[in-house]
């Protein structure tokens, strides 16, 4: 009997088509005080962990082996949508069981138009995101920045956006049911959106730093704002 040796994701394809899934981060030169040391796959399910031996200069010159484990569910995009008529930005809000588990009340988050970019760049990613959860049909979008969410063990890099929107660019939104997707478009003044962070109503990290930036935007602060006519 032939025992085989083969790993998905690894030598084989896996669930999804990947193979070299042990290969990120070998060969990583950046940083000198860094030197990858071996990778080793821990899962490959829709997402990726890996678990990473490398060595490690501290300041002092002295040499370290460290072990990491990262989990890689590829990279993001999120867009705050506002309407400076009406002082408004528009949220979704659906359940999320991570959150849930971890003491939510309900796991209904709201939150800012997100997704994955999967094969996409990320301001296509984030116009489709946008038009699936919310119905809104992005015109003007200027990206802000890129942010690691959880650098301590996600890879994940968002790239954050902001553009307007005015009521006759809203359609239906609520997501893709065929992927199981059960989103409510939320519209609310942003002086309500604001207090509902001190209440704790709104928990969702990328949507607190969006919201902080809103006032700028709605008031025409903003350096792209105050370029537009």
């Amino acid at each position: 009997m032939t025992i085989s040796t083969s790993t998905p994701g690894i030598d084989v394809p896996d669930h999804r088509g990947r193979t070299g899934l042990d290969q990120a981060g070998r060969g990583l030169g950046r940083n000198p005080d860094v030197k990858v040391v071996d990778v080793e796959l821990l899962a490959a399910g829709w997402h990726v962990l890996r678990r990473t031996t490398f060595d490690y200069r501290h300041r002092d010159g002295s040499w370290s082996r460290e072990q990491r484990e990262t989990y890689d569910r590829g990279n993001g995009a999120t867009v705050l949508l506002y309407d400076t008529e009406a002082q408004n930005v528009l949220l979704t809000r659906q359940f999320r069981y991570p959150v849930y588990v971890n003491d939510h009340p309900d796991g209904m988050l709201l939150e800012t138009a997100a997704g994955l970019l999967d094969d996409e760049d990320a301001e296509t990613a984030i116009r489709r995101e946008a038009e699936e959860e919310t119905g809104v049909r992005i015109g003007e979008l200027e990206h802000v920045f890129d942010v690691y969410m959880s650098p301590g063990s996600v890879t994940e890099r968002v790239h954050c956006y902001a553009a307007p929107y005015t009521p006759a660019q809203r359609g239906t939104g609520g997501g893709i049911a065929e992927e199981g997707e059960d989103i409510e478009v939320v519209e609310l003044p942003l002086t309500e959106a604001l207090a509902m962070i001190e209440t704790g109503e709104i928990a969702d990290a990328k949507t607190i730093i969006g919201l902080a930036l809103a006032e700028r935007y709605l008031a025409g602060l903003h350096p792209a704002a105050e370029a537009r006519p």
